[in-house]
């Protein structure tokens, strides 16, 4: 009869303990790691709070009513130029097609995966309910461009549409 063969180190307390403690310093070691990586590349919350947001949702639905009501036409053009930045031109004409003058546009490209990238653009009236501005320096990419016109400190325009430029 054959003997089996025996194992030259054999396994020892003391070996399954070291094998734990280094199992668990790298998982350890991993996940706090891919913790600070998630920390420092969070963008941020969309709202400081949730509930102060809820309160102003009815809001929010009253004013996209009297802006339908209004039918207003806002038409945005965006143009690139070669050293990254964008113009934007916005022009505001009411529901007889009539140009509107003496609006205030406000605009903002808003990155819709990191709230730290935004840039807004100042828009200063140019010509009768033509409005232009410009961003420096805008990443090509997806961005959210926010067009805000106001009337009497009064909002009475908003639009959010998706953008890509090159």
């Amino acid at each position: 009869m054959s003997k089996p063969p025996v194992s030259p180190r054999p396994l020892t307390g003391r070996k399954v303990l070291i094998m734990l403690i280094a199992f668990f310093g790298v998982v350890i070691g991993v996940n706090m790691i891919m913790m600070k990586f998630a920390i420092q590349t969070l963008p941020g919350t969309e709202v400081d709070s949730a509930y102060s947001a809820s309160l102003a949702y009815e809001g929010e639905i009253a004013a996209a009513h009297d802006q339908n009501a209004r039918s207003w036409a806002v038409d945005a053009h965006i143009s690139r130029d070669s050293r990254g930045g964008a113009t934007v031109q916005v022009e505001a004409r009411d529901r007889n097609g009539t140009p509107m003058p003496g609006l205030k546009f406000q605009g903002r490209f808003e990155r819709p995966t990191d709230r730290r990238a935004d840039q807004p653009v100042a828009l200063a009236e140019v010509g009768i309910g033509i409005y232009r501005g410009k961003a420096a320096a805008v990443a090509p990419g997806q961005w959210d461009l926010v067009l805000e016109g106001e009337a009497a400190g009064q909002r009475m325009f908003l639009s959010r549409n998706r953008v890509l430029l090159n």
